[in-house]
């Protein structure tokens, strides 16, 4: 399910009776609002969330995987990987309404910031059904103090919302009735910035996490681009007129 709020796209996981488990009906909508949320300047921010009160998305359906059901291959299931690797085109916001485990927490974690219901869980509980996350769970030790990380890893129990607030898993924890409409507040303030500048920090901040050298080869490819933009032009003008911006994304 999607709605177009402004220049922000929200993608709902619809598949409540299911917990919004990941299927490959749940695969081919999420990736192809990826691929059409890249593929549009009108979109400059996502807000990713799930149906219901019980789930922001439980992970993979184990029932589908035990019958050996597969997913399709091509562009949207490459487009949901790369979102769970944090490599999409747009700022994503991630609207947890309820608890992620497993491969759902792996697609909050490829989302840049997060919003929790003060009721959500996170966990990755993979090793108890003799699996490990093989999307990007493992990169929570990126996000969290590493004994937190490995705690959730090796023993595959849940936090809860507020200490995942603590170790800094999610950005802000609300009320349930409020996750969606804070999370697409967020985005529209994301939004607003100019497209070429959020694209740099998103790359060189999440470069600096894990590649310090290659975060400073790239900076000085951003530094060129965006300071030589016509963008760049338009936010000193603005400011000098003491008006919005119009951005152009060039």
């Amino acid at each position: 399910m999607r709605e177009q709020h402004g220049n922000v796209l929200l993608v709902r996981i619809n598949r409540p009776d299911a917990r919004n488990a990941l299927n490959d009906a749940v695969c081919q909508g999420v990736g192809q609002a990826v691929l059409d949320a890249e593929s549009d300047p009108g979109v400059r921010a996502m807000v990713l969330t799930g149906t219901g009160d019980k789930s922001f998305c439980a992970g993979v359906d184990l029932k589908e995987m035990a019958a050996g059901v597969q997913w399709t291959p091509g562009p949207p299931q490459q487009a949901l990987l790369r979102l769970m690797d944090g490599d999409v085109a747009v700022p994503v916001v991630g609207a947890s309404n309820a608890s992620a485990l497993g491969g759902g927490l792996e697609l909050l974690l490829g989302c840049d910031l997060i919003i929790a219901s003060s009721e959500a869980q996170f966990g990755l509980p993979e090793v108890k059904r003799g699996l490990f996350p093989g999307g990007s769970g493992t990169a929570v030790v990126q996000r969290v103090p590493l004994g937190v990380g490995l705690e959730m890893l090796l023993t595959g129990e849940p936090i809860s919302a507020s200490r995942a607030y603590d170790v800094h898993l999610v950005n802000a924890v609300v009320a349930p009735d409020e996750v969606v409409p804070a999370a697409l507040a967020l985005a529209e303030r994301v939004a607003a910035n100019a497209p070429l500048g959020i694209a740099a920090v998103r790359e060189l901040g999440r470069l600096y996490a894990t590649d310090a050298a290659k975060a400073d080869e790239r900076r000085t490819h951003w530094r060129g681009l965006v300071f030589g933009s016509e963008d760049a032009k338009e936010g000193a003008t603005a400011f000098a007129e003491k008006r919005t911006p119009v951005w152009q994304g060039r």
